[in-house]
């Protein structure tokens, strides 16, 4: 595995025109290959000045690469960001000096994560289609592994409430490593009330459920479709049940997160972000086959965290986290 730090400027995070090929002759670059490379040497520089979320003059950098497939980030109080290597069964921290290390292996490959008001870090095990809480020595507890008696699909990502109630998506990809029998449940999303070990079912008209974030105050709850491609968002009742159920936007998500302005970030073809009416108002751009999750973390919760195929990722914006996620 390589780990290492880019400076500023180490490439644009979005693509702002359009540029026919370059034509490279016999004695080098033409005049207009010219133009487009000295223009790339100052698009990140315009386009963080520009933009309304992300710092002044800064742009993606690749924390560490050479895993196999990244997912689920998630902030501790200090501003560690914790993430899986999920085909290598591993959770590993990014430390806020920039050292990484391996959390826990085995993890029952885990997918989505979060942690608690208590410093315990749930986890979506899929290995066995369970629900974790892991507290800060790497002790694991199986919380919930069933719904009504039947086998969950594979827990995919968790979100707690600002109250300590836990909503749970759960999608069905089925895993070659899976030792189990047909898929027993449809695709739907859980409400566990706090101290409790049995899920309630919140969301049940969902062709694939996936992505899950929740806002601080604890009164919104946005979910992402992934298999129609669309997100919604709800009220979240003193029960913990949803209702007014709305429309956001036209885009489903693997992953999510939110920052202190309301604004709602989504994944998958890099992160795409949207205000809290369902405008867009930013692509960042990254150059992996699949963008899978996103948290903001660092001490300052200054700092976009991005779990992308086979690398992590950083942005420094100008907003900043507000939870876990």
């Amino acid at each position: 595995m390589k780990s290492n730090f880019l400076g500023k400027g180490s490439g644009c995070h979005r693509r702002v025109f359009d540029s026919p090929s370059l034509f490279i002759g016999p004695r080098g670059f033409g005049k207009r290959a010219i133009e487009i490379l000295l223009g790339s040497l100052v698009c990140a520089q315009l386009l963080a000045a520009e933009s309304k979320i992300i710092a002044p003059g800064e742009s993606l950098q690749k924390l560490a690469e050479g895993f196999a497939f990244t997912e689920g980030p998630a902030c501790d109080a200090q501003g560690n960001v914790f993430f899986t290597d999920q085909p290598n069964d591993r959770i590993l921290k990014w430390s806020t000096e920039g050292k990484l290390s391996t959390f826990l292996q085995p993890c029952g490959r885990a997918n989505g994560l979060c942690f608690d008001a208590q410093g315990n870090l749930w986890a979506c095990a899929d290995a066995t289609n369970e629900l974790w809480r892991v507290d800060p020595a790497g002790k694991a507890t199986v919380v919930v592994k069933d719904f009504e008696g039947k086998l969950l699909n594979g827990p995919n990502d968790v979100w707690i409430t600002p109250g300590g109630g836990i909503y749970l998506t759960d999608p069905y990809y089925k895993r070659p490593y899976w030792q189990r029998g047909p898929k027993e449940l449809s695709e739907d999303v859980y409400y566990l009330a706090p101290g409790q070990k049995t899920l309630v079912r919140v969301i049940s008209d969902f062709k694939q459920p996936n992505g899950i974030i929740g806002t601080p105050d604890g009164k919104t709850l946005y979910v992402a479709d992934i298999g129609a491609n669309k997100s919604y968002h709800y009220r979240i009742q003193a029960d913990g049940s949803l209702a007014e159920k709305k429309l956001f936007c036209e885009l489903g998500s693997d992953g999510m997160t939110i920052d202190n302005e309301g604004n709602v970030y989504l994944t998958g073809k890099g992160v795409s972000v949207y205000d809290a009416s369902g405008a867009k108002i930013e692509q960042i751009a990254v150059a992996e086959p699949w963008t899978a999750n996103v948290c903001f973390g660092g001490k300052d919760r200054h700092t976009l965290f991005i779990t992308a195929s086979k690398s992590f990722y950083g942005l420094r914006m100008r907003v900043k986290g507000v939870g876990s996620q």
